[in-house]
């Protein structure tokens, strides 16, 4: 088919290649003629005939006029050339001859007179393919029925090069007038080509849902898998085609069912892949959410080296990231690496990902094969923010699992877990860093961080940004501004902590120039988390 592709592109769109090649291996008489035929130009065929010009020469592609005349339809150029003999069974480089070409065209007139002239037609290309293939694969409908009506050739309904009966060819390209002419002449088949692949396979991955709907009403197997061990569900779900995987799952299709390479080339580390997660993965929004709703099993299978939470992670997929927690998929899951979605994220560096997982609730504290949490994946990963949003929920979650009995729901509205922009604490968010850039000297944030229960994971993690001999003084920021967000969400007053804090550790000298420096009309109180 490739072939064939690469042919009609030259008939169809280089009009004027012949005129222009200059390396093209053909006499320029030659050329001419070659270029007359593809323009139906009779007078000049004619003048170069009595010249003795060979009509049957070849360009570099091995392509004569012949070949040209047949791929434009042009009846009266064929006319001339076997008037004049001019020779049938010539095949260019890719095995294509007039015959095949005339049979994807569906030309009756043009293929009874090659037929009638004695072109070979049992002849096939470089792929195996035949004027049936061909005639299938482009929907010729009255080309099929000459052949095997009128000529009687059945046994031109045999597999090509790929194992593909024309049955399937029709099937793979959606055209519904031929599979029902095939039907009508008892050439339905379910045989497989050589990858394991049944017409509805090539009908459901190619998103054909009206052969689809034909195919189903014939079919019996409908969860056979191919040699990747693919239904042809799975296929319609990886190509995004909804109305396919619609008809094939009220036919009885398995939604649940994993790939399963069952090839002898097989790997023993094969990705087992459900349809949701080839849906998550090829970002097939509106078919997740279909899936969803057909109540496919959210469970991670031992056998799948992610879970589809995991892979949504990894594909960015917010979207489906929320989808799949409101529908309760487990957001602890361990992946191959014995990483949660979070791990993944935070390697990820993916800020909104983070803050949807952690305002979920999801596991701080469990650790990958290598013994890291996912806060020391992000510290590592030098994703200061990251760091400091887990930091953050884990002594919200901390502080909210100590005062269960007072909890209150409410307190959660508004939670976020990102830096925090808001113009509400912009005074206090200046004063912190006034205090960690020009008041604090190196370590004392430390002594500070150790007071406020930061642990000593907490606040290794911050110290791991390295940005020189000053690092201190951000790192001093970030850890007063993690203690401002806690102390916000508790409904507290900031200033009137950390003086009262800053005394406690023996920084009263500080204590009293921030208590200072507070303007009169400060009212931390209204100070929000945003």
């Amino acid at each position: 088919m490739k072939g064939l592709s690469r042919l009609l592109h030259a008939a169809e769109d280089a009009t004027h290649e012949v005129a222009a090649a200059s390396h093209d291996g053909l006499l320029p008489d030659e050329r001419q003629f070659q270029y007359a035929a593809k323009m139906n130009n009779l007078e000049t065929m004619e003048k170069l005939f009595k010249k003795n010009v060979n009509m049957n020469a070849v360009d570099t592609l091995k392509r004569t006029a012949f070949h040209f005349a047949v791929a434009r339809s042009h009846i009266s150029a064929v006319d001339f050339l076997l008037h004049h003999k001019a020779r049938l069974d010539m095949a260019d480089q890719h095995g294509l001859t007039v015959i095949h070409l005339a049979a994807w065209n569906g030309n009756l007139d043009i293929m009874r007179k090659l037929v009638k002239a004695g072109a070979d037609q049992n002849a096939k290309n470089e792929e195996g393919m035949n004027v049936l293939h061909f005639a299938a694969q482009n929907n010729s409908v009255k080309i099929v029925d000459y052949f095997l009506q009128d000529l009687h050739l059945n046994e031109l309904n045999k597999p090509d090069g790929k194992g593909k009966k024309p049955f399937l060819l029709a099937s793979e390209k959606g055209h519904v007038d031929m599979i029902k002419n095939l039907i009508t002449l008892n050439l339905f088949t379910s045989e497989k080509d050589k990858e394991g692949n049944t017409a509805l396979h090539l009908a459901a991955k190619n998103g054909h849902s009206k052969v689809v709907e034909i195919l189903l009403e014939q079919w019996e197997e409908i969860n056979e898998l191919n040699q990747k061990g693919e239904t042809p569900f799975y296929l319609s779900v990886e190509g995004g085609h909804e109305k396919c995987a619609e008809l094939l799952l009220e036919a009885g299709s398995d939604i649940n069912i994993l790939t399963h390479e069952c090839t002898q080339y097989a790997s023993s580390t094969q990705n087992n892949s459900s349809a949701l997660q080839i849906a998550i993965q090829n970002g097939h929004l509106s078919l997740v959410t279909f899936l969803i709703d057909k109540n496919i099993d959210l469970a991670p299978k031992p056998e799948q080296k992610n879970s589809s939470l995991h892979l949504a992670v990894i594909s960015n997929q917010l979207p489906v990231v929320k989808n799949l927690l409101d529908s309760n998929h487990d957001i602890n899951a361990l992946n191959h690496r014995q990483e949660t979605p979070l791990h993944l994220a935070a390697d990820l560096g993916n800020v909104e990902l983070v803050e949807v997982l952690l305002k979920a609730g999801c596991e701080l504290k469990t650790t990958d094969k290598h013994g890291k949490t996912a806060l020391a994946v992000a510290s590592r990963s030098n994703h200061a923010l990251i760091v400091d949003m887990i930091i953050k929920a884990e002594r919200y979650y901390a502080m909210k699992q100590e005062n269960l009995a007072d909890s209150d729901d409410r307190s959660d509205f508004g939670l976020s877990f990102k830096q925090d922009h808001s113009t509400q604490t912009k005074q206090i968010r200046s004063a912190l860093w006034n205090l960690a850039y020009n008041q604090l000297k190196p370590q004392e944030w430390k002594k500070l961080a150790q007071c406020w229960k930061f642990t000593d994971e907490q606040i290794k993690a911050i110290e791991e940004q390295w940005t020189g001999k000053k690092s201190y003084k951000e790192h001093g920021n970030r850890m007063l501004l993690i203690w401002l967000h806690g102390i916000l969400l508790a409904h507290q007053n900031p200033a009137k902590h950390i003086y009262e804090d800053l005394v406690e550790a023996g920084f009263r000298p500080l204590a009293e120039k921030i208590r200072a420096a507070s303007s009169a009309d400060m009212d931390s109180r209204k100070c929000v988390i945003s």
